[in-house]
């Protein structure tokens, strides 16, 4: 047996021939072929194997990627854009704006804003507001009674052109804004019924109230004579009779209603292109005298429309405050986070849309109609750009207290 094993061991295998001795040449130069086979990765061979137009169409949709983002800022920020537009418009060519004038577009667009805003205005979340009105009922006075003082700080500004000062000051008598007070109390977690109501009181009440403001405030500071009973008659027919239309609409049929408010995005960015082309058609017509003013003057009024609205913001703050310790300290109706948010963002905010159609109607009574809009252009973003920052904070606040009480 170890002799078998050894011959195994020792014996060298036999040589076969093969009747194709290049076979035996081409197995090892296969072979050498495979020793180092090209490493190409799973995508690699799928996208290899895919069809050409499937190849260019994911391409094509990898380029297009970046326009999410823009078209998301683009609907974010809708009515901002779609104001400066208007307003670049206007600068770079007036014919096309002055043609529209003409032809009363400007009359069009006011009826149809008002329109738009009596659709959107819900009315069912009023009832929950009722327990806090000595809120309500402050958040209405400081709008159409105390808020408007602060034309007379404007009008003692001595800047040029002089109509820059004066749109700022009708821009303090103006209600609150239709919409935007509203949505940023909700984003920031307060009492949006209350809000809501303060909103729709305010312009309704308004409309009737703003042309003795104007009287009394800027008239007689500017010298000019207002017609109020006038101006009355034209901003009823102007304003209000299109916002109870709206209303009406929207309360007698449930369905529009429902509508509506599933399309509220839309409705939104509908009443920011009527809005858009009140300035766009003003300052088209007021071209060659804003070529003229200083782009110095212009920062000015910017400048004055930021501290008007900080200034209201404190003062309403301020008020808010006095009255939560007036009233019985922390049980005070004053001192819920919910009404306070709601009162203060609510009336520290004044409507673009009531002050062009004021402007409209007061004609050339005040200035050039252009130069009296466009600083309010900037004051209504500045308002909304500052909001939208202090009801992040509020709303950032809130979480972090959420989080650490569970912590």
């Amino acid at each position: 047996m170890a002799g078998t094993i050894q011959s195994l061991i020792l014996t060298p295998p036999s040589i076969v021939t093969s009747p194709f001795p290049c076979r035996k040449t081409c197995c090892l130069f296969s072979r050498s072929l495979r020793i180092n086979p090209p490493r190409r990765s799973i995508s690699t061979l799928i996208i290899s194997c895919k069809p050409s137009d499937e190849i260019h169409g994911s391409d094509l949709a990898n380029g297009l990627n970046w326009t999410k983002p823009l078209m998301n800022f683009a609907s974010n920020n809708f009515l901002p854009l779609a104001l400066t537009s208007g307003v670049a418009f206007g600068l770079v060519n007036p014919t096309l704006g002055c043609l529209a004038d003409k032809c009363n577009l400007s009359k069009f667009s006011t009826f149809g804003i008002f329109v738009v805003s009596g659709l959107t205005l819900r009315s069912d979340a009023i009832g929950a507001a009722v327990k806090a009105w000595p809120v309500g009922l402050f958040g209405l006075c400081s709008i159409l009674f105390f808020t408007p003082y602060f034309s007379r700080i404007i009008l003692l500004i001595p800047l040029q052109p002089q109509e820059f000062v004066t749109g700022l000051a009708i821009f303090c008598c103006m209600p609150t804004t239709l919409s935007s007070a509203v949505a940023l109390t909700q984003l920031a977690g307060g009492n949006s019924a209350l809000a809501l109501a303060m909103t729709v009181l305010s312009n309704l009440l308004g409309i009737l109230i703003i042309p003795f403001s104007i009287s009394k405030f800027i008239a007689v500071g500017v010298g000019v004579y207002v017609p109020t009973a006038q101006l009355l008659k034209s901003l009823v027919l102007t304003l209000l009779v299109p916002l109870i239309l709206g209303k009406v609409l929207r309360e007698s049929s449930r369905g529009l209603a429902n509508f509506v408010d599933h399309n509220r995005k839309l409705f939104s960015k509908i009443n920011a292109v009527f809005l858009s082309l009140v300035p766009w058609m003003q300052v088209s017509r007021s071209r060659s005298l804003l070529m003229m003013v200083k782009p110095a003057a212009f920062i000015v009024a910017i400048g004055m429309g930021m501290l008007l609205h900080l200034g209201l913001l404190a003062f309403n703050a301020l008020a808010i405050r006095s009255l939560s310790s007036i009233s019985g300290g922390h049980k005070s109706i004053f001192s819920k986070k919910e009404n306070a948010q709601a009162a203060l963002l609510v009336a520290s905010q004044k409507t673009l849309p009531v002050m062009v159609a004021v402007v409209q109607q007061l004609g050339s009574a005040f200035g050039e109609s252009g130069l009296l809009v466009l600083p309010c252009v900037a004051a209504h973003l500045i308002q909304i750009v500052l909001d939208s920052f202090l009801a992040n904070f509020w709303l950032r606040k809130e979480l972090s207290s959420n989080t650490a009480k569970v912590a």
